[in-house]
């Protein structure tokens, strides 16, 4: 069953408990999805509008890119919880002769680059989100605008969690070209995506109090 098969209810307990999945992770990319609905609900509430006419063409191609990556973040939710379980049962591999622990350490490599690669994703995704937002800020319908706000605050929080699900992960990689790699893109998207959130929240907040 996917997890967005379940109730927001349902979700939300099995994310308390003890079960490995979901975790920061899913969580992460369900609230990426959430922010970027938030900007197509904006666009939504634009398009039609005389006062936004000159816009419209651009609001539609947002709105399409917006429910591109809301698909991808969705996907994501259940991809973290797929790549985590073969990590979990690798913390679980013997280690009792030479030979099983060169095995359990080659295993938990290739299993901690696989589940590194679903929070980098997860940034990715929050950031195109973040982009799609800056835009909405600037030509989206008033009567909402506090919604973009909304939206790109959720999906700051995305990719700040996406990025401590990268780092926890490449904390026990020992391949340092691949550390560094991820290390240098996990940064820029980290950074930039960051300020263009907090430029876009800045831009609502004066629109909101002008």
């Amino acid at each position: 069953m996917s997890m967005l098969d379940k109730s927001c209810k349902d979700f939300v307990e099995v994310l308390a408990s003890k079960a490995p999945v979901p975790g920061g992770g899913g969580a992460a990319a369900l609230g990426g999805a959430i922010g970027v609905a938030l900007s197509n609900m904006v666009g939504n509430l634009t398009v039609g509008k005389k006062k936004y006419a000159d816009v419209e063409g651009e609001v539609k191609d947002l709105l399409a890119q917006g429910s591109k990556v809301i698909g991808e973040l969705e996907a994501l939710v259940d991809k973290d919880a797929e790549v985590f379980e073969p990590l979990s049962k690798a913390y679980g591999l013997p280690k009792t002769t030479p030979e099983e622990v060169k095995y359990k350490e080659a295993t938990m490599e290739q299993c901690c680059k696989t589940a590194c690669s679903v929070p980098m994703e997860i940034m990715r995704k929050a950031y195109d989100g973040i982009k799609i937002h800056q835009r909405m800020g600037q030509i989206g319908t008033m009567i909402a605008i506090s919604d973009v706000g909304c939206g790109v605050v959720f999906l700051k929080s995305a990719l700040i969690a996406g990025s401590l699900n990268v780092i926890i992960n490449l904390n026990t990689i020992k391949d340092q070209a691949f550390v560094a790699s991820a290390r240098e893109e996990m940064n820029r998207l980290l950074n930039e995506g960051s300020k263009i959130a907090d430029e876009t929240l800045n831009l609502v907040i004066a629109k909101l109090t002008k």
